[in-house]
């Protein structure tokens, strides 16, 4: 067999698949780095916003309400139940799980 005669589609075969490549790289892009990276900066907000008096919810699922928040240390002590104190990482407050339970709170 002799191989195939680099004709008019020889050159743009590479280029085809470069076009490939880039269109994947823009997909994933858009589908799941940027949804992430926009997840990343509201949970960021909505750790800076905390106040002292709000409920939270952490990530393990421990429902308390927010009584100091150390900047030094980046830790809240929340209050679990009348007198019992925890105290927890910033980054341990769960955005989606706050939000739900203050939802259905307000709603009730």
């Amino acid at each position: 067999m002799t191989p195939p005669a680099g004709g008019a589609n020889g050159g743009f075969g590479g280029m085809g698949s470069l076009l490939f490549f880039g269109g994947m790289i823009l997909v994933m892009w858009l589908f799941m780095i940027r949804p992430q990276t926009k997840k990343a900066k509201l949970q960021k907000q909505f750790i800076d916003n905390l106040k002292e008096g709000d409920k939270i919810v952490t990530i393990a699922g421990i429902h308390g309400k927010v009584k100091k928040i150390n900047s030094e240390t980046n830790t809240l002590q929340i209050e679990v139940s009348p007198g019992t104190f925890l105290t927890v990482e910033r980054s341990a407050v769960s955005m989606e799980y706050t939000t739900a339970v203050n939802k259905a709170a307000e709603t009730k």
